[in-house]
């Protein structure tokens, strides 16, 4: 079992606000026909809510690896993740952002991750992922870098 696992899920918001694909699709099509302007309106809400849906990326941490959406890294080549709040996740992502960072963002979450690359061969300085618990986030990556010293011989 994960020792953390999380999909980043839109916020209902971004649904509720897809519904204006409906009215706007019968506007544009009102002309030609109201009917086909509805059928349009709900395709483009279904295909916005399925991309939406099935996009989603998953951020999980389990047997000593990060998996944040198709990456993958080994925790042991990282170093102490840390969390951030809204304000400190602004920052990162605005003038302390570094290009060369690997992110998997999501605008809906306001918090976020970062986890610092210790592999010498990996140009990329860390991850910046985003999460809707930064802190839990950040002690299961913490605690699977580091596996419990209580069975080692003295």
């Amino acid at each position: 079992m994960p020792e953390y696992r999380e999909r980043l899920w839109p916020t209902p918001w971004i649904y509720v606000a897809s519904l204006l694909l409906v009215p706007a699709s019968i506007l544009v099509l009102a002309p030609v026909s109201v009917p086909a302007g509805i059928v349009t309106g709900i395709i483009l809400y279904v295909s916005a809510v399925g991309t939406l849906s099935f996009t989603a990326p998953m951020i999980e941490v389990h047997d000593g690896r990060l998996r944040a959406g198709r990456a993958e890294i080994p925790l042991a080549l990282v170093g102490e993740a840390v969390g951030a709040d809204a304000d400190r996740a602004r920052l990162e992502l605005g003038t302390g952002l570094d290009a060369r960072a690997f992110l998997v963002i999501r605008g809906w979450v306001r918090t976020l991750v970062r986890i610092p690359i210790e592999d010498p061969t990996d140009p990329t300085p860390y991850w910046l992922l985003s999460t809707r618990r930064p802190d839990e986030l950040a002690a299961a990556i913490n605690r699977s870098r580091r596996p419990d010293d209580s069975g080692l011989e003295p």
